[in-house]
Order: structure tokens, then sequence, then C-alpha cells
């Protein structure tokens, strides 16, 4: 049987649905296709499960130092890690259900439930039944990167798939990759009262590039569980255990996560049908800025087109690809500001450009040690290292990473100063509430700016000239 639809949106997702959208002010003649259960990655085995069990153990884990600090006795104080468990599930169903009914609601009937394969750039099919579609819109999402060797032991592996499952965790566990997955995971578990090894492939974490705030976030982690870090991390099965093996450390484990990465679920997609060449990992040439593939019909958005595979990322992609289904030659849409956050303690956040990609620049890098912040001493949380990165001759903000307290609403600050293309100068006119962390970051922005070259500072920052701490002096 062949139908015809206007678009074809392969994914019912993050992506999918915000493509989705889009599409439906444009035409009613669309079909969303989807292999696997509703509900969006993030509210079934990523984003909100995941912060559910960071919470319930950052709890616990303050709770421990209220006690070590003799601030509150209780006797015989312990974690129910299947009670902990079974409330992570229930948050996380109430999140899957209501997106699982958003989703049936948004489609209008037009849902069709099972694997596609292309054709060709026009045509879909599903099962027994062929779509020829003015336009596909590829938002099949990714799946976390298990090793083929794991296969004879992938009972004992762990993934965002099927963690959140779990009745209970083994006392002792490995964590494989230490980026945002292995950090927020291996840091909760631990601080469940779990014994923790962290392998790591290269001195690097979150994501991070800038060296000393990696080596900021390594003091901070090695605080609450091992971390071993240099070359691939091998893992064998042994009787009763798995012995994970680093380049000059092993321990031994009952379970292993792996958070090495995703890749995009492109396997048996057809993308070869689409007559254009695949790069090394199977993927088509993607504009950025339209999200078409090569000059086709085609789109791809979200985690399946391999670019940032971050929730609000694949919104936008979702959207641009809507938008440009409905237009006879696709726009060019300007993206946000690049943002990153690791809901670790420290959280580790990454802003703008990263030092990795300025390092050839003629920059200044503003600095802002949060063991000596007042805020962040109070609360017993103050270790981590903020810097931010502006350009030497215009002021510019240009960029930041960090591994501090509260990152995420500093890193949301100096996102919006980015999109406005702010310099140090402006930023510094901003008031900061005293005791807060965001105090933290005016030293940073104070930092960058005294290194300014005279000549290329303000005359004077009106807002500020009677303050008795004028930014720039």
């Amino acid at each position: 049987m062949i139908k015809q639809v206007d678009v074809a949106i392969i994914g019912a997702g993050s992506a999918g649905l915000s493509a989705l959208r889009q599409v439906k002010k444009q035409t009613g003649s669309y079909m969303i296709i989807n292999h696997g259960p509703l509900g969006t990655t993030c509210a079934r085995v990523g984003c909100m499960p995941s912060k559910a069990l960071i919470h319930a153990a950052n709890q616990c884990h303050r709770s421990r130092r209220i006690m070590d600090e003799g601030l509150m006795k209780v006797e015989g104080l312990s974690i129910d890690i299947p009670n902990v468990l079974k409330h992570v599930r229930k948050l996380r169903d109430g999140f899957a259900g209501g997106m699982r009914e958003d989703t049936l609601e948004l489609a209008e009937g037009k849902l069709l439930e099972g694997r596609a394969e292309i054709l060709s750039p026009n045509r879909v099919k599903v099962g027994n039944e062929i779509f020829n579609a003015g336009k596909i819109i590829i938002a099949v999402g990714s799946s976390p990167v298990v090793p083929k060797s794991w296969e004879a032991f992938r009972e004992r592996v762990l993934t965002s798939a099927n963690l959140f499952e779990q009745e209970n965790f083994p006392q002792r566990v490995g964590i494989i990759g230490l980026g945002t997955i292995g950090l927020e995971i291996g840091q909760a578990l631990s601080r469940l009262g779990l014994e923790v090894h962290g392998f790591a492939r290269r001195r690097v974490f979150g994501g991070l590039t800038d060296p000393e705030i990696n080596s900021a976030m390594l003091s901070a982690i090695q605080g609450e569980f091992s971390v071993y870090v240099g070359g691939e991390a091998e893992v064998e099965k042994k009787d009763g255990y798995l012995l994970v093996k680093g380049s000059d450390k092993s321990a031994a484990v009952d379970m292993v996560v792996a958070a090495s990465g995703v890749v995009p679920n492109i396997q048996g997609l057809g993308l070869e049908n689409l007559g254009v060449e695949l790069d090394e990992r199977g993927l088509p040439p993607i504009n950025a800025n339209t999200l078409q593939v090569a000059d086709l019909p085609v789109f791809m958005a979200g985690d399946a087109n391999g670019h940032i595979p971050i929730l609000h990322e694949a919104l936008d992609e979702g959207f641009i690809a809507g938008v440009n289904c409905g237009l006879e030659k696709p726009r060019d849409f300007c993206r946000r500001a690049p943002l990153k956050i690791v809901f670790s303690d420290p959280q580790v956040a990454l802003v703008g450009q990263t030092f990795e990609e300025l390092r050839d620049a003629d920059i200044i890098v503003g600095r802002s040690d949060f063991a000596k912040q007042s805020r962040a001493r109070v609360e017993g949380r103050n270790l981590g290292l903020l810097h931010v990165y502006v350009d030497r001759q215009s002021m510019l903000f240009l960029g930041a990473e960090m591994a501090v307290p509260e990152a995420e609403h500093l890193a949301h600050l100096l996102a919006l100063a980015l999109q406005n293309e702010m310099t140090v100068a402006e930023m510094l006119q901003m008031p900061f509430y005293h005791p807060t962390v965001e105090e933290g970051l005016r030293t940073a922005l104070r930092d960058a700016a005294q290194q300014v070259p005279p000549e290329n500072r303000p005359v004077e920052l009106n807002l500020c000239q009677s303050c008795t701490e004028p930014p720039l002096s």
C-alpha cells in the first residue's frame, strides 16, 4: 500500500515533536513514525530520572555531612536504595506518561508505530506500508555506546536504558567514561553509599577543555570516589565479578555503567538510499543552519545528526527542520549561544567558545577560585574554579568554563551576556547581590577587566561612577 503525505517525520522524541508542531501549522498531510516506547528519551531514561536520582543522592549526602559536623544526631541512619529507586521511577513514570499523552494528542491520530526504512529521498517504508513524502524529517535520537566485547556479561552492564529499572544496586560499580553521564551517575551512586570506581581515557571531565578547570574538577571528585585516568579501560568477566583495568590500576566491581557517549540511531534506517556520500559515522552531509541533508528534501534534527546531543538543541533543531519543510528554499537560522551543564557537585558548565577553541586567539582569562567564595564557604561547598574568556582588544565576552557550585545559574547569566554580545565592562554594570555565588562570577569578570590594556578600557561606566568599588579599578 502506498500513501501520499507532504511530510513524514521519523521519530517522536523531543526533536520530532518540536518539528511536528511547526509542520502542523503548514499542512494537515503528515505522518509521524516511531519505533519503541513513547514518552521522549529525556522523560523516560535521560534528564528527568537522572536528576531525580541525583537529588535523592545529594539529600542523603547532605544529611551525612550535617551529622559529621555535629549539627544533628541520628542513631542508625541508613539509605534505603530500593526505596530511592522506587521514588525515582514514580517521578519518571509521571513525566514519561505525561509526554506520552502529549505525543498522542499532538499527532491527532497520525502516529504510526513501527520501524521506518528510507527507500529514497521521497519514500519511506514502515512494515507493509510505503509513504511517498514531499519532505522527510529524520529525528530518531541516539543510544548509549556499549562495546561489542561486553556482550559476554551484558547482564552486568548498566546504561541509561536500564539503570532506572534496577530494583537495587550491587555494592561495587565501575563507571567507564567520565563525561556528563559518568560524572552525574558515578557521584550519585557514591553518595548513595556504593563503592564507585571511575575510569577516564583522558584527563577530561564533563566535556571540559580548560586544563586548570579539569584539575579542579578532578580534585573535587577524587574526594568522593576513585578515579583512574589514562588509556582505554578494559573489562574482563571473572568468577562472580568484573575486573576493570585502566592503564596502571584495576578494580573489582559487580556491575559497570557504560558512559562513553552516544551514537545516532541510524542502524537499518536506510541512509545509504539517499544517494549522497556518508561519513565515517554513517551520516550524510548536514547544513547546521538549515538542517537540510545535502540538497535533498530531507532534514535531520536532534541527536540523530550527531551534532550536539542536548535537549534544548534538539528542540531548536526540530523547530528549524519543521519550518524549513514548509519553505521552497530552506532558511538559515542563527543558533543560540552554546550552553552545556553537568549536574555533578560541583556542577560543570561550558558557555560559548571553549578554551580549546580559543587556544590560538588573543584572549584574557578572568579567574575566580571558589575556595574563597563567601556564600560557598557558608554552605561548605567552597571548591572549584571559574574561568571567563575575553577578547583582549574589544573586551567582548567570548566564553567560559567552570566547575563550581550553582554553575547552572552562572552559566545562564553568561549565555545571556554572550547572546547579547556584551563586553566585560557592560557585564560588570549588573548588580550582584550579597551573599550569593554570583559574586564569584563578578570576581572573574573583575579579574579579566583588570587585565585589559588601559587604552582599551572605557573612559567611564556611568551606572557605576559613584560605586565604592569601581569595576575597572
